[in-house]
This record gives structure tokens, C-alpha cells and sequence, in this order.
């Protein structure tokens, strides 16, 4: 069966700020406060696509979500218009008018976890959008991603767009940055890697899992299970495993920061999981029957990339794509220049005849990457026949048109700075209602946000 791998990026918001708000995410920590500048945030975005696009990958564009979010605010009492709302609570709360005006749902690799046709019992496409309840401003998104995923994936026949998992710790669910899928090709049949920080109460040995973590692990393995149940994915094809305390607490909040993989190639720090050999073992078992492949794991040791660096330079957080001629290249963040051990392993791995990585090239991220989300944590991966490939919206795909059209929109519509004041100014706010309004035009999702629906 022919099918894609198509990259759905999500457009960086024009209130993309620096307000540290995600506790265990160590560069969003380190950079709070600082000057940011959505402008700059949004073209580096978009750049990334655009390289994607000239390699011959299938991209896709998502919507940003509509911010400062004021049905929120109105649920918490908060009334009147927005000239009145807004000041009122920049005085009373300023933090709460942080946390409604997050551009976080530019990491689309959280927005949802996925699994294709092939892989479920009831042969459908499914979705199910992550709630994201380990970050209050994140755990906003849930509903809106749910209906934005219900407008482009919209027919029955192929689609499955489930409602988020409950709201609640017990099934705390991060999307996909925490699931790979393992193939001999994007059309075949897969096998899908599920990774958990925390359990419901207890790890096998009866102890609070959590008492021995510096950082909080946002995944549960409930919410994983509960993915795997409603995606109806055959049982044989799942291998779940727990990240390592050690991982989470050097500030791998979400797996994607620890490893990567694509087909049947698996880059990996030795330091992931609990009981990792157990844990790989698994896998290339799985794959070799499933996918009558044999999986190719790099693991890199401790002693060549400390964890720190790992989590400094966000390398395992680059894209791994297959490239038209079957050869793969890796999308790495530029900061990963500024280590040269990981500039050196790179040059090894590509000249390496033991593997089809071939070319790696470096994005600039910068505003992204200070606030904690690399060139993986700006996607999310849909696996689609080309019989599901024509029935989303074409106007969604990416093209030199569409990148010039989104270029001039944002460089006409983005502040190059912004301040917590600026947020709780209502003609800044109605200023971002028409942005986005025009957006949803150029991209055909009209009427996805709250002001167009009144």
C-alpha cells in the first residue's frame, strides 16, 4: 500500500512569549522573562517547512490556536468585553493571563497521538487529541485541537477523531511526543513504541515512582493504554516502556528529547528507559515478525553525549525523514553546532555505510528552542494513503505559494517583541482576532475560533 508520512507543522502564534511555564522543561525554565520575538519565532517555523517541502517531504500546515484564550477567562469569572476583561486580569492575575496567552500549541508533536488504517482492528485513521493536563496553559488546547483535527480529518469513512482522555492525573496523556511507530515502510504495517513517565500509584516494586523524580513524569502509563484501546491497534504491535528517572530528571519531559525513530531505524541514548535492553529487545523482536524488517538501533552511550548535552542541544529531538531516493537525513537543531562531540558523531553517523543516514541538515530555531521545543516538537506525524491524502483540505498543503502567502501574512501581522502589558491590551487582542481570522481563510478552516462562532 502506498502511503506518506506527512508533516503537520504547527504556525508559531503571534503571542509566542518567554514565560518559563512549563516546570521540568529545563530550557523553558532557564530563559523565562527574557525577550521574545514572535515574528522571528513564526519565519523560522515556516523556513523549517519549507525545507522539509524542497526535500520532497509532504508538509502540512496547522492553524495556531486563538490567544489570549477569553472563554477561559470568562469560566473563571472574568466578564464584559474584551477592553474590560483583559486589564482586570493583568491586575488580579497576571500569571492566569500568562497562561491563556501561551503559544504552546506550536509544538504539534503534543497536539495528538495517531495511528493509521493499517494498524487497527477497525481498519480507520485514528486521532485522539492529547489533554495535556501536566501544564495548565496546555491543558487549554485539547478542545480546539479536537476540533481542528475534526475539520481536516473530517470523513467517517477513513477518519476516527476521538474526544481527549479525561482530565484527570490518573490519564495524563502528552500526545505523541512520547510514541514512535516502526515500519519497513509508511504503508505497512507498524509497530508502536509507547513511553510513560509515571503509573497510576505504584512501580513494580511498590514505591511511589514519583518520590524518586526531581521532575514530574507528565505521561501515564494509563493514558497510554487508554490510546492503544480506543486506536483499536492490534495488541501484538504495541511495546510499552517506562522513561528512566534519571532521563526525567536531567529535563526529558517528553520522550522526543531522549530518542528518535523512523522506519526501521532507531537512535536512542542508553539512558532512556527502565530495563532498556529489555525494553529494545522487545522491539526488534516485534519488528522482525510484524514488519519483516530488521531494526536498526543506535544507542548512544552516556560517556559520547551526557544527558545534559542531550538535553542542551536537543539532538535527538531533530527529525529522522525518509527521503525520496530511500535514503534518510536527519532535520537537527543549529545549536547542536555549538557541541562539537555532536557535530563530530554526526559526521561518523552519516559517513557510517552501517546505516541509511545520509545528510543532516541544520534549522535555526532559536525562539522555539529557548523555549523548549526543537524541529520534532514543531510536528506532528500522520501516516495517510493517498486515498486519505485527498480527502483533507488541499489548501493545508504546503507549497512556494503558500510559503510566500504565510511569509507576507506574518510579516505584516507579527509584533517583532511583546510584554505581559501588550497582552492585556484589548486593540492587541482584536488585532490577533483579525490575524488569525485571515489565516483560517488562506488555509480553508474557517470558523475554528471563538469570535468567528459569534
Amino acid at each position: 500500500m502506498i502511503a506518506y508520512e506527512v508533516n503537520f507543522d504547527s504556525l508559531v502564534g503571534p503571542t509566542h512569549f518567554f514565560g518559563g511555564l512549563s516546570y521540568g522543561n529545563v530550557a523553558s525554565m532557564a530563559h523565562q522573562g527574557e525577550s521574545s520575538n514572535p515574528r522571528q519565532a513564526a519565519l523560522q517555523g515556516l523556513e523549517k517547512m519549507r525545507i522539509l517541502h524542497s526535500l520532497g517531504i509532504k508538509q502540512a500546515v496547522l492553524p495556531p490556536h486563538e490567544r489570549p484564550y477569553l472563554p477561559l477567562l470568562k469560566t473563571v469569572g472574568f466578564t464584559g468585553s474584551p477592553s474590560a476583561c483583559l486589564p482586570q486580569v493583568l491586575e488580579q492575575f497576571p500569571y492566569l493571563l500568562e497562561q491563556v496567552s501561551s503559544s504552546s500549541s506550536m509544538w504539534a508533536a503534543n497536539a495528538a497521538t495517531m495511528t493509521p488504517a493499517i494498524d487497527c482492528i477497525d481498519n480507520h485513521t485514528h486521532f485522539t487529541p492529547a489533554n495535556l493536563i501536566a501544564n495548565f496553559h496546555r491543558s487549554i488546547e485539547a478542545q480546539s485541537t479536537k476540533e481542528i483535527l475534526e475539520k481536516i480529518f473530517s470523513n467517517p469513512i477513513f477518519f476516527k477523531v476521538h474526544s481527549p482522555l479525561p482530565q484527570s492525573a490518573i490519564f495524563s496523556d502528552e500526545g505523541a511526543a512520547n510514541h514512535s511507530r516502526f515500519a519497513k515502510s509508511h504503508g505497512g504495517r507498524g509497530v508502536h513504541l509507547f513511553c510513560y513517565g509515571q503509573e497510576l500509584l505504584f512501580d513494580e516494586w511498590g514505591k511511589p515512582f514519583y518520590s524518586t523524580l526531581k521532575f514530574p513524569g507528565r505521561q501515564t502509563l494509563e493514558a497510554s493504554e487508554s490510546v492503544i484501546r480506543l486506536h483499536q491497534i492490534f495488541p501484538k504491535q504495541v511495546v510499552l516502556a517506562k522513561q528512566s528517572p534519571e532521563a526525567i530528571n536531567a529535563g526529558v519531559f517528553h520522550n522526543d528529547v531522549i530518542s528518535v525513530g523512523n522506519l526501521n531505524v532507531f537512535l536512542v541514548h542508553e539512558l532512556s528507559f527502565v530495563r532498556q535492553q529489555d525494553v529494545l529487545n522487545e522491539l526488534k523482536q516485534k519488528v522482525a515478525e510484524i514488519c519483516d524488517t530488521e531494526l536498526l538501533i543506535i544507542e548512544i552511550k552516556n560517556d559520547m553525549i551526557s544527558l545534559e548535552d542531550a538535553v542542551k542541544s536537543y539532538l535527538f529531538n531533530s527529525q529522522l525523514v525518509s527521503l525520496p531516493d530511500e535514503s534518510m537525513a536527519l532535520i537537527a537543531p543549529k545549536d547542536c553546532l555549538l557541541f562539537p562531540h555532536i557535530e563530530r558523531f554526526f559526521n561518523h553517523l552519516i559517513d557510517s555505510k552501517d546505516n541509511p543516514i545520509k545528510q543532516v541538515y541544520f534549522v535555526d530555531l532559536n525562539e522555539s528552542m529557548r523555549n523548549g521545543g526543537g524541529p520534532a516538537c514543531l510536528r506532528l506525524r500522520v501516516v495517510l494513503t493517498q486515498e486519505e491524502l485527498r480527502e483533507i483540505p488541499p489548501t493545508l498543503l504546503f507549497s512556494e505559494s503558500l510559503y510566500q502567502r504565510l511569509s507576507t501574512w506574518i510579516s505584516a501581522n507579527y509584533p517583532e517583541s511583546i510584554s505581559l502589558k501588550e497582552l492585556s491590551d484589548s486593540s492587541f487582542y482584536t488585532k490577533n482576532c483579525q490575524t488569525l481570522d485571515e489565516l483560517s481563510k488562506i488555509l480553508g478552516l474557517e470558523n475554528i475560533y471563538s469570535f468567528q462562532k459569534t
